[in-house]
């Protein structure tokens, strides 16, 4: 079937790189790998940062181009579903609701966050439009499950919301042999092998991310004692800001910057734990790739990073934002040999099973096929 596919915080094609985009790229991936006709039905962003007249402008725009949209579209290109990925307060969709009421047509969402405590604030507008959108969805697949409990109230049909297990593709993580890379890595690096290697992934950004790394070193400033070295992969806006926290580390860091796909496969497969404390985020791809390469992993605990790394058997799970019990945890794996090889079997296991695209391909084909049914 012909699916319109609509990310307003950021289109799959934007030129920043980010979790955000990397899901948006994979759900169209995996739709088509289930053998539908995808396309991107607008790149336009409805993001705010709490300006209340740009967001009315923003809406204005958003329904003149759905409006342009039902306009131009031709009876052969007609889209039997529109598919929206990652929709919130700060980015609500101005054009699906319009495109599938006019068309009648199933609206899917992807991603759906719904926060109360902003009712009546600075993006009240986009809290509205959350709450309406949520209302027509006729699937609600949902990869964080910490959304569950604000989202289900506002659904007619409880039924219509979906787990959707996060995913990524497992087999190029598990395709490469760990000694070969890791020679390779200590090589280009100048690694000590005989030392563990910890690595984290992220953007550099003054938001979160940052609060992330600045966590992370706190840890480690507990560890100093202890062998390790960290590969640091991530450029951004507050790059600055982070390099100053691991400045007292000196050349304990390999800094990468962003590295092409095939590069972050070898590091992977080359280090020991993924390590990242995940402050208020809600999950992480990094954290699949990571696991699916084999990779124990130690995070926060915080919004859906549960439902991806089982705690004990994965990873180890500690308090969001507490860099003491982080560095106890990550203390306790470095320390256990045993308990880091089982939970690297473990997470590339998991990670095939429950996390792959092919069983995310087959269940958002199922329920795209059942609403076409329904519609007939």
């Amino acid at each position: 079937m012909r699916v319109a596919f609509y990310a307003p915080l950021k289109p799959p094609d934007h030129p920043v790189a980010s979790g955000d985009r990397a899901m948006a790229r994979a759900l169209i991936a995996v739709l088509r790998m289930a053998g539908h006709d995808v396309f991107v039905a607008s790149r336009f962003r409805s993001y705010d940062a709490g300006d209340e007249a740009r967001q009315m402008r923003l809406r204005g725009v958003g329904t003149a181009l759905a409006e342009r949209f039902l306009r131009r579209v031709k009876p052969e290109a007609r889209p039997d579903a529109w598919f929206t990925y990652h929709l919130y307060h700060k980015a609500p969709d101005w054009l699906g609701p319009v495109v599938t009421e006019h068309l009648d047509i199933p609206y899917v969402l992807a991603e759906a966050s719904y926060a109360p405590k902003q009712a009546g604030g600075p993006w009240d507008i986009g809290h509205q439009a959350v709450a309406d959108a949520i209302g027509r969805a006729a699937r609600i697949f949902q990869p964080n499950p910490a959304d569950a409990d604000c989202v289900r109230p506002l659904m007619r049909h409880l039924e219509r919301l979906i787990p959707l297990p996060p995913f990524v593709e497992t087999q190029p993580f598990r395709a490469q042999a760990r000694d070969e890379s890791r020679a390779a890595v200590a090589a280009s690096l100048n690694l000590d092998v005989t030392q563990p290697w910890l690595i984290a992934v992220a953007m550099m950004r003054d938001d979160q991310k940052l609060l992330s790394y600045r966590c992370l070193a706190d840890a480690l400033s507990g560890l100093v004692d202890r062998p390790w070295q960290l590969i640091i992969a991530g450029e951004g806006t507050a790059e600055s800001k982070v390099r100053a926290a691991f400045a007292d580390f000196g050349e304990r860091i390999r800094w990468v910057g962003v590295v092409e796909p095939d590069r972050l496969r070898e590091l992977y497969r080359a280090a020991d734990i993924y390590v990242w404390p995940a402050v208020k985020e809600a999950w992480g791809v990094a954290f699949l790739e990571a696991q699916a390469s084999g990779l124990p992993v130690v995070a926060g605990r915080s919004g859906g990073v549960p439902g991806i790394i089982a705690d004990g058997e994965t990873g180890l799970l500690v308090a969001e934002g507490d860099a003491d019990a982080f560095a106890a945890a990550l203390a306790s794996l470095l320390a256990d040999d045993e308990m880091r090889q089982a939970m690297s079997r473990a997470a590339t296991d998991r990670a095939a099973r429950v996390h792959d695209v092919g069983s995310a391909a087959a269940l958002l084909d199922r329920h795209l096929r059942d609403l076409i049914a329904e519609a007939a």
